[in-house]
């Protein structure tokens, strides 16, 4: 008879209830769905599981729609034609449900190199979505002895980076210039849509400390140097000679691009010359310091 376990959340609170987000039996891992937690309160915020129907599909899609108000006369880049054909062909659509209210969603597919490549993650509304949503894509990819899933996110949104790098343990692994165009909807704001490829190898030691809620925070040489700054909502580029340079993005993108478009263009061009310059360099992105700055090896 083959022994089954439980395989835990990560949470103290988890550990503490007997809550199991999957269990495992001769090396297999099998999610259904998660129930997400608030940590703070210790309450269920969330529900989340696989979608497969049309219907769920056509939630997703409005999901997004509030969450980026995208421009009228553009279509949506998810479908829920497009979803409905990723699911069928085996990829990952996943749905975050507060009672019957869907309040954030997942889409994901398969990519080279046994990778699990993240499109798009929303959340609308709830706590520590973001964070369960991707506990769930991690057990799915691991169930379908996925090594590593990848996304891309916007480098200058200082919140994402904390999430990914810190939250998360994922690593920067590409600068991508402009890599969707021009984007028009109310988060982006016709801006250029630089990106940074994020990598999450999912049995690393810092991602299995990440998903029990151990952070990751880098430390920083009395020596760094700080190669770009944020003064009073303006980069300013300073040294980026040292062995570990400190990069900084704006305290808040979003509301810069609503009150000054100049400040939010200088913004992402600092950063794509900086931080992109010195990734192409080939040096590594080692974390993100106090909320504000990447934290960059070079390789002198």
């Amino acid at each position: 008879m083959t022994e089954r376990r439980a395989i835990l959340s990560g949470s103290t609170f988890g550990e503490q209830i007997g809550y199991a987000g999957a269990g495992g039996d001769g090396g297999r891992v099998h999610v259904s769905g998660i129930t997400g937690f608030d940590y703070s309160t210790r309450t269920t915020s969330a529900v989340i599981r696989e979608l497969h129907a049309n219907e769920e599909f056509e939630q997703v899609e409005e999901l997004f729609e509030r969450i980026w108000r995208f421009e009228p006369d553009s279509r949506p880049p998810l479908t829920a034609g497009l979803m409905r054909a990723l699911t069928h062909a085996g990829n990952y659509v996943s749905g975050a449900f507060d009672g019957d209210r869907m309040v954030g969603a997942a889409v994901g597919f398969f990519g080279q190199d046994s990778t699990l490549h993240s499109n798009t993650t929303g959340v609308a509304a709830g706590q520590g979505i973001g964070f369960e949503l991707k506990l769930h894509q991690r057990l799915w990819a691991l169930d379908r002895g996925i090594s590593r899933i990848t996304w891309t996110y916007d480098p200058l949104v200082r919140r994402n980076a904390h999430f990914n790098l810190a939250k998360l343990g994922a690593r920067p692994a590409e600068y991508l210039p402009n890599f969707y165009g021009v984007m028009a909807d109310a988060i982006n704001q016709d801006d250029e849509s630089d990106r940074i490829l994020a990598v999450w190898p999912l049995t690393d030691p810092l991602v299995e400390a990440a998903v029990r809620r151990v952070p990751y925070l880098p430390a920083v040489p009395e020596d760094a140097v700080v190669g770009l700054d944020d003064d009073g909502d303006r980069p300013v580029e300073g040294r980026a000679d040292g062995r570990v340079v400190l990069v900084a993005v704006p305290e808040d993108i979003e509301r810069l691009r609503a009150v000054d478009a100049g400040a939010a263009k200088a913004w992402r061009h600092a950063v794509r010359d900086v931080l992109g310059g010195l990734m192409e360099e080939g040096a590594t992105v080692t974390g993100f310091h106090r909320k504000t700055y990447y934290v960059v090896e070079r390789n002198i």
